[in-house]
């Protein structure tokens, strides 16, 4: 598909977040999807140097996703790893906790896996094929009675062409409530959501305002709210977790990470380095001070309160009043991810693999 290839060279021309990276890399490789669907991640030597795009926290414990389906885990605070068995060897991309145990990781070819005891084990939840055949069914049973039916019939041909194709396009994203809410969302406005813990899930493409499919790179909650941002400067919100409707764009250029501040409004990181923050309620997101012309790749909220951006440079950038102020020195090395561990230590994932610091005057979050 022309769009396809053109999207690939844009995102590899611009040096998107690693998971956009990946994602383009994978278009352009033509991965066959039954192999890495059918066959488990390798145990490979030397587990913590190999790439990695997200980390999250289970309780007091680390949990670091990346390519071939590796999932790690640390109970020391990040300073040692251990390998744990994934029945696929696809790309992850995202992976978030409900709680200590409770958690999902998604990636390339429609991925959601699940675990229910703190990543020691995973099952697979959904995949492409199955993303796809539950949009294209629902938007078939939306179209009969649509108030718009020019734009259902077009939501019906998009789901039609996407179950056509090869069953490959990424999540890249997830925003859990609690271990029974939970949204994923991804390439082409793929979004899906379960409220049982992922037995079942339903398609939310036809409730997001989202016509021209754009990327999905980011979702997560602000209260009882949640917000998508996306490419194109694409921001959305939704009281329900079900019906998203876009805010007025901050920025023409993509939206790549969220994350909630103590005082309730959200920080965004996107491309070439522009940030901006959602106050609670507000409709419209302000721009903070540029920092550097790189784009940010991950925004995680710390133990007092604090938002800290971490860009693809390896600078690290903490919000204040006023914005935002580098408050470490950088890592001087691509950051794909970036979490506090229970001590107050900071871990960074990227392409040369795990690394841990212990920064000053930062305190743990719970």
């Amino acid at each position: 598909m022309n769009r396809v290839l053109q999207l690939s060279g844009l995102l590899l021309a611009l040096a998107l977040p690693m998971a956009s990276q990946c994602f383009a890399q994978a278009s352009l490789h033509r991965l066959t999807v039954g192999d890495v669907l059918e066959s488990p991640a390798s145990q490979v030597p030397n587990p913590q140097r190999a790439v990695y795009t997200a980390l999250a926290r289970a309780g007091e414990r680390l949990v670091a996703v990346g390519e071939r389906g590796l999932v790690l885990l640390s109970d020391d605070n990040g300073r040692q790893w251990r390998q744990v068995p994934v029945p696929v060897s696809v790309g992850l991309t995202a992976v978030q906790f409900a709680d200590a145990r409770s958690g999902w990781a998604v990636g390339h070819a429609g991925v959601v896996l699940a675990t229910r005891d703190g990543g020691e084990s995973w099952v697979l939840q959904l995949d492409g094929k199955d993303a796809a055949r539950l949009e294209l069914e629902e938007a078939g049973r939306a179209l009969p009675g649509a108030a718009d039916q020019a734009a259902a019939q077009s939501r019906l041909e998009t789901a039609q062409r996407i179950a056509a194709e090869q069953p490959d396009k990424p999540f890249l994203a997830i925003a859990a409530s609690d271990a029974a809410n939970v949204l994923v969302v991804g390439a082409y406005g793929l979004a899906m959501r379960s409220t049982d813990g992922g037995e079942h899930w339903h398609s939310l493409m036809g409730r997001i305002d989202n016509p021209d499919g754009l990327h999905l790179y980011a979702v997560a909650r602000q209260g009882e709210a949640w917000v998508l941002a996306g490419e194109q400067g694409y921001l959305a919100r939704s009281a329900d977790g079900e019906d998203f409707h876009p805010l007025p764009s901050p920025y023409g250029g993509s939206l790549f990470t969220l994350a909630p501040r103590g005082d309730g409004a959200l920080l965004i990181g996107g491309l070439k380095g522009n940030a901006f923050v959602l106050a609670a309620d507000a409709q419209e997101a302000e721009a903070l001070p540029a920092l550097a012309p790189v784009s940010f790749s991950d925004a995680i909220a710390l133990g007092d309160g604090r938002v800290l951006l971490a860009n693809q440079a390896g600078g690290l950038f903490a919000s204040s009043p006023d914005g935002f102020a580098a408050v470490f020195e950088p890592l001087r090395k691509p950051v794909s991810a970036a979490i506090q561990a229970a001590d107050g230590s900071l871990v960074f994932a990227g392409f040369t693999g795990l690394s841990r610091v212990a920064p000053p005057a930062v305190s743990a979050s719970e």
